[in-house]
């Protein structure tokens, strides 16, 4: 072969490899973007403007959603912390990959182990040539072989375990959490703060390198408890006259956590990485209502499987390839999150995967996403006697137990999407094919391991 025509050939070769597919009506990708994936604790479906909370403030926020795609029909894969992060990174239930309930230090209150076969998210980006990196809450595991950098990261600064009990100081029953990669630290400064300065000096740092990355940001806030800054709580105060206060040190968190958002945005623009980047907003279940969190019209809130402790406030921003202020209605998970990145840049999916792809989506296709059975889980000690209690859902039908002791519930979201109404569910077929669905996922899930 002509010297001059072989490297021609490899020369287009490698440019096919690169070049990633198009999204959105103005794409010019030219590489595989650069992906931060930002998960926020407990954060309520009305508690964003662009959600319709009245009484709080997040432009930044909003302006993630305003310049890219909103799914309104959104959802955790638990009520809490642990389950839901266990979903984002394998792709699968929390319950197929040994966590059905929260990881915590107590040993007798710890529901979970993580799989160590579970090939989580950032191990299999490592073979598309990303950098990984992951700043903020774990909750997946305290110790080997369950720790962020054994199980993909490149690079990890944060908290491992489930919440602080207090922002500023990080402890959590006295013992402290905080690692770089695996060494111990004691950073001073409130926990939002700190993960934002830790991502800016993560963006600073791989903005002139030619490799990609993914950066897992998971703050704690707007997690209880509710401790923002005074001068935010001050100004909420000010601003938003009789509020009660409990509501007011919520929104002021949020608020604050938005502030630390924006610095990232910022960033991204003044650096030029917006350029090609992926910023994906979610929450790892719904708001707390006893701590005044707002799920706006929604039935119930975190720990609840009603909607408003599982559906989430979640963007998929992508300038000049994903269209801004569109909007879609389909379903999707946040175990969807892994196979719809891996479709995005050309990887083949791990053959165990629970989880699919919304590319379609997020192109602006049509894609029927509830055609599915999905199913939720939470397993817990206390008053909940070490037990599961189980949702799931096809098409608009869904049953419910918020306690492994209460009658199961039956609606009809299309009807009913506030969950005011239980149907009657004798003689149902709907009703039954998803219990003798759920019941075979209960079936499989038991021959999973979730202790050590």
């Amino acid at each position: 072969m002509n010297i001059k025509v072989h490297i021609f050939l490899l020369c287009a070769f490698e440019l096919i490899a690169f070049t990633n597919i198009s999204v959105g009506q103005n794409s010019h990708i030219t590489k595989n973007p650069n992906i931060i994936l930002i998960l926020v604790d407990d954060l309520g479906y009305g508690d964003l403007s662009c959600q319709g909370g009245a009484d709080i403030l997040t432009p930044n926020i909003d302006a993630i959603s305003k310049n890219g795609l909103t799914f309104s029909n959104f959802y955790a894969n638990s009520t809490v912390c642990s389950p839901s992060r266990a979903s984002i990174l394998s792709g699968r239930y929390p319950d197929m990959v040994g966590v059905p309930g929260v990881i915590r230090q107590v040993e007798t209150d710890n529901w979970g182990y993580l799989a160590e076969n579970a090939k989580l998210l950032p191990s299999i980006l490592k073979t598309k040539g990303y950098e990984t990196g992951m700043i903020g809450k774990w909750h997946l595991g305290l110790a080997s072989p369950n720790t962020p950098n054994e199980k993909g990261f490149d690079f990890f600064k944060g908290f491992l375990g489930d919440m602080m009990d207090d922002y500023w100081t990080h402890l959590r029953g006295g013992i402290n959490w905080m690692r770089l990669n695996e060494d111990e630290i004691d950073p001073e400064g409130h926990a939002t703060d700190l993960f934002t300065d830790w991502t800016l000096e993560y963006l600073k740092e791989h903005k002139e390198k030619e490799a990609p990355f993914f950066l897992y940001l998971a703050y704690n806030a707007p997690h209880f408890p509710i401790q923002p800054p005074k001068e935010y709580l001050d100004e909420v105060i000010e601003r938003e006259k009789n509020i009660p206060l409990d509501r007011a040190k919520n929104v002021a968190l949020i608020e604050h956590l938005d502030y630390n958002i924006g610095r990232i945005t910022k960033e991204l623009q003044d650096s030029g990485l917006d350029e090609n980047t992926l910023i994906i907003f979610t929450s790892d279940n719904g708001g707390s209502l006893r701590h005044a969190q707002s799920n706006g019209k929604l039935r119930g809130g975190k720990q609840d499987m009603f909607e408003g402790g599982i559906r989430i406030p979640t963007y998929f921003n992508w300038k000049n390839h994903i269209n801004p202020e569109s909007t879609s209605e389909n379903l999707g998970l946040l175990m969807d999150i892994y196979p719809t990145i891996c479709d995005l840049i050309g990887l083949e999916l791990p053959s165990q995967m629970d989880g699919m792809s919304l590319l379609p989506t997020i192109k602006g296709e049509t894609q029927n996403t509830d055609n599915r059975y999905v199913f939720w889980v939470r397993r817990e000690g206390g008053n909940y006697g070490g037990q599961a209690y189980y949702a799931a859902r096809y098409k608009e039908f869904k049953i419910v137990q918020n306690s492994p002791f209460e009658a199961i519930q039956y609606f009809n979201l299309k009807t009913d999407p506030y969950e005011t109404k239980s149907l009657d569910i004798s003689e149902n077929e709907v009703f039954k094919n998803l219990r003798t669905e759920l019941r075979e996922h209960i079936r499989k899930a038991g021959a999973i391991p979730w202790q050590q």
